[in-house]
């Protein structure tokens, strides 16, 4: 057997072997959250009050339905931000219209952070990193029939 072969052979087992390790410690590994809402960013003044939602007009936009975190009670960091989105009518979700802002002076645009976890049934990430405080985000988004919806969400972060 030539040494490039035995070469060959001995790293495809040490390959194996790691692969195989790593099965076995990643579901003790612990899995890092997503910096959602930064110290920095919670301690920037709030808005006095949340723009009014301004959706007028005889069809009905999209529902938006929060799951959690639920307004009545703190969560405790890193918490798991689950929102549903529904379209009515037999249209579609517009993912690319999604927007999620959270309303301190300078508003913060969110939405590129929440990019992977945004499809058309909603928001789905398991562990967001979250500053203690209280916090308000504004949801918007459209149907790929041009209804706008927005949702005011409000939850707290206990230290």
């Amino acid at each position: 057997m030539s040494f490039a072969r035995r070469s060959g052979l001995r790293i495809k087992w040490v390959s194996a072997a790691v692969v195989a390790v790593a099965a076995q410690l990643a579901p003790t590994l612990p899995a890092h959250a997503l910096t959602l809402i930064s110290e920095e960013e919670a301690r920037r003044p709030g808005v006095a009050a949340p723009a009014p939602l301004d959706l007028r007009g005889v069809t009905r936009g999209p529902t938006i339905t929060v799951v959690s975190p639920v307004e009545s009670a703190p969560a405790k960091s890193p918490l798991a931000l689950k929102v549903q989105f529904a379209a009515h009518g037999g249209s579609n979700i517009d993912v690319a219209s999604v927007k999620v802002t959270y309303l301190k002076s300078p508003a913060i645009d969110l939405t590129e952070r929440l990019k992977p976890f945004i499809s058309a049934g909603g928001i789905e990430l398991n562990q967001a990193d979250v500053a203690a405080g209280r916090h308000v985000v504004r949801i918007d988004l459209k149907d790929a029939q041009g209804r706008r919806s927005s949702s005011i969400v409000n939850f707290s972060v206990a230290p």
